[in-house]
């Protein structure tokens, strides 16, 4: 079992930025990928970027160039600087992390708001 802790949501005005960080905890050893997600009111939760434990990333198109993924293997934890924020961007953001075995964890969610 994996348990996840997302951190550093919060209000931010348009144009603003936020780092959230997402803390593993338990079978850390079995943690491969590391991904964030976003759930937006009334819209399904969608892949905002991913990494490898390697560091290779990929991000979805309407974040590139804005957020960056990174990780600590080391500290087990995942982060997403948040930069050029839009009020489009107002949503529950959700780390998940895949063991090797294929399973996802899935984290509480922390709610970022960004104010026009």
């Amino acid at each position: 079992q994996v348990h996840l802790v997302e951190s550093g949501g919060g209000l931010v005005q348009s144009g603003g930025s936020l780092r959230l960080s997402c803390a593993a905890s338990g079978s850390i050893f079995s943690i491969n990928h590391m991904a964030w997600y976003r759930q937006a009111p009334g819209k399904q939760r969608e892949l905002v970027a991913t990494i490898t434990r390697e560091g290779s990333t990929n991000y979805a198109d309407a974040v590139k160039d804005r957020f960056t993924i990174s990780r600590d293997n080391a500290k087990n934890t995942v982060y997403l600087q948040l930069n050029s924020l839009k009020p489009e961007d107002t949503a529950v953001f959700y780390c998940k992390v895949t063991s090797f075995s294929g399973f996802d964890y899935w984290g509480q969610g922390t709610q970022v708001v960004v104010a026009s």
